[in-house]
């Protein structure tokens, strides 16, 4: 098995599938995903092959452009790396790792709880695209896509929901800081997962703080 023929392989697959994607969750998301995956993994003791493959594929076909179907991601990337000739044993984690990795499964309190080195690794990589500069950035542009309000005073963010709330929520984009963005810092795995987490984070409260501020004419 040829290990970098089949990263190579991957890219230009992921590069394709995802080549009129939504701008935050295209291929310059799974690069960022990819480049995080491989910084952290240098203070971890991780698979990097399984790493790479997984930051690659996570999200390949991300349920919410799927009508919710959180079985659609997994069986392409389980088929993809069949046609490479992938050993099984790594197929089987990096499909775990793809069925496991998304926030809102978290909510999930009946659901199978599963987890390994590489997928922790993964896990911080992918939440880390999703708070900071970019994260806000990320935030904004699906909250365009879906044509969704900026902000709305009268709308509360809701900071209990279910799986399937959150899966459902049209709420406005500001609402998504309180309901996901500013809860990952405390839901890292690795050292430096957190770490990298605590700056993009503050980051996040500083961009709020002058939000409210032009919002209300204050600046």
């Amino acid at each position: 098995m040829n290990s970098k023929l089949i990263i190579d392989n991957t890219i230009l697959f992921v590069k394709k599938t995802l080549e009129n994607a939504e701008g935050g969750h295209d291929w310059f998301h799974i690069e960022r995903v990819y480049k995080n995956s491989v910084l952290i993994s240098k203070s971890e003791k991780v698979d990097d092959f399984i790493v790479i493959l997984s930051a690659l594929l996570h999200d390949i076909a991300d349920a919410k452009f799927y009508d919710g179907d959180e079985t659609v991601g997994p069986k392409m990337a389980q088929k993809f790396l069949e046609s490479q000739n992938v050993n099984v044993s790594i197929i089987e984690h990096v499909v775990n790792i793809i069925n496991h990795i998304s926030y809102k499964n978290s909510l999930d309190v009946d659901g199978e709880k599963w987890t390994s080195p590489e997928l922790e690794v993964v896990q911080d990589a992918d939440r880390l695209d999703a708070i900071g500069a970019v994260g806000i950035a990320r935030c904004f542009n699906y909250g365009g896509f879906k044509n969704r309000p900026m902000y709305d005073p009268e709308i509360k963010p809701n900071l209990n929901m279910s799986k399937e709330e959150y899966k459902k929520s049209a709420a406005p984009t500001i609402n998504h800081f309180y309901e996901k963005l500013l809860l990952l810092k405390d839901k890292m795995n690795t050292s430096s997962g957190k770490k990298i987490a605590e700056q993009r984070h503050e980051y996040m409260l500083t961009f709020l703080d002058q939000f409210y501020a032009e919002w209300d004419g204050v600046k």
